[in-house]
């Protein structure tokens, strides 16, 4: 290198709304979303090179990119214990849970080591703003974006997943190495899900700007070749039906209660003398199969609302507080004439029919019309922008999310 010049860190662009799903996007090496999901999603394995054209284009025009999120900032960020860390060493394998003192992470020069990081998009602007590239897949599916950072020979090992996932390097190379292999059995002995037989189908190295595709089950091995190597991993969950329905059924069951009918007791004024005193009284089961073919429990839209209040149910380590200063609902509703109304990064929402979720709650369920409105608007295009005032009186689910961290003002 002739000269020294310093990098600087990517600045990802926010997805534009609206983008046409049949048109080739850079993101896929030049296909379409819609092409991508026919031939690849939930399918097969794609390798993009130069998913992201900026870190090419800087290549030849220096200064070089780098990462969003420089190796202190993420060092720090695993010292938060709302983070949920990972240490992962691999001369032996050795597996730590954070969050973890600056001097329990080792050198960014020391080799063999992996610091994971869960829930990115949560504490950092760069994070959020990766996933408004995947939103042509349904957010139902999204669980988070996950950072790598590694030393040299960094890695967690050969394993499987069991969702689908895109790998963005973001800095450094990393060695990728890929099996469609059956035999998906793990080492016993040791403490991380590690294949006990890994068998070498393809093998690539990812440069900066360069995305991996892996669907479900792939058998994958990533390994560092540079100091600080950063891989962002934008994982898309695959919940079991088993707990789907069980999720459905619980808060079925919940609903129950808003049904008067069902607190009438059982009355048998019927009833024979029988000689089987110990079985289940045949009157019993007539009348409870009555009350359940009026409740249409064979019904998916009974489930459904339990479901998608579930699948907006917070991550384990989401942590919300208000506004240190709240404003009244009057200065609420003015403010966001002129402000910016978005989710909180942990917050999940998801519409089903004209409802709309967020965090395990149907917040607009019994709301004026204007509030419904808004919040749809929320849930489609992840902010809302008003030109009038809005009626945001104390009761209003919009003004309480406010309150409670789940919706925060900004300038627009």
């Amino acid at each position: 290198m002739d000269s020294f010049y310093l990098s600087k860190p990517y600045q990802p662009p926010e997805a534009p709304r609206g983008l046409p799903l049949d048109q080739p996007w850079a993101l896929f090496g030049n296909i379409s979303p819609e092409r991508f999901m026919s031939r690849y999603w939930h399918k097969k394995p794609l390798l993009i090179r130069g998913a992201i054209p900026a870190f090419s284009i800087h290549q030849k025009n220096p200064p070089e990119l780098d990462s969003p999120i420089s190796a202190p900032e993420l060092f720090a960020l695993a010292g938060n214990e709302f983070i949920e860390s990972r240490l992962i060493q691999s001369k032996p394998w050795s597996l730590q849970s954070g969050p973890f003192k600056k001097k329990a992470i080792p050198r960014i020069d020391q080799a063999d080591w992996t610091l994971l990081l869960q829930g990115m998009e949560a504490h950092h602007p760069a994070a959020a703003v990766i996933l408004s590239w995947f939103r042509f897949i349904p957010d139902a599916r999204l669980d988070d974006l996950m950072i790598s950072i590694a030393g040299v020979g960094g890695g967690v090992g050969p394993h499987f997943d069991s969702y689908d996932v895109f790998l963005i390097q973001m800095s450094g190379r990393r060695c990728w190495r890929i099996s469609t292999q059956k035999d998906l059995s793990l080492d016993p002995r040791l403490p991380l899900k590690i294949l006990q037989n890994f068998t070498v189908e393809q093998e690539w190295v990812l440069e900066p700007g360069d995305m991996l595709y892996l669907p479900p089950h792939i058998a994958h091995d990533g390994i560092a070749l540079d100091a600080g190597c950063q891989t962002w991993s934008v994982g898309f969950r695959s919940p079991s039906f088993k707990e789907l329905l069980q999720e459905g059924l619980w808060r079925l069951a919940e609903s129950l209660e808003a049904i008067p009918g069902l607190e009438e007791k059982f009355a048998d004024p019927k009833q024979n003398a029988i000689h089987t005193p110990e079985e289940l009284p045949k009157e019993l089961i007539k009348q409870l199969e009555k009350k359940l073919a009026g409740l249409n429990l064979d019904q998916i839209d009974g489930f459904l609302p339990g479901i998608t209040a579930y699948l907006t149910e917070p991550k384990q380590h989401a942590y919300f507080h208000g506004p240190k200063n709240p404003l009244s609902p009057k200065q609420f509703a003015q403010k966001l004439s002129s402000q910016m109304l978005k989710p909180h990064p942990e917050s999940r929402l998801l519409s089903l029919n004209h409802e709309v979720y967020c965090n395990g709650e149907r917040v607009t369920m019994g709301q004026a019309k204007e509030i419904q409105e808004a919040w749809r608007s929320i849930a489609t295009n992840k902010r809302l922008v008003l030109k009038k005032s809005l009626q945001a009186r104390v009761d209003s689910s919009l003004y309480q999310a406010y309150l409670s961290g789940w919706l925060i003002l900004q300038s627009a």
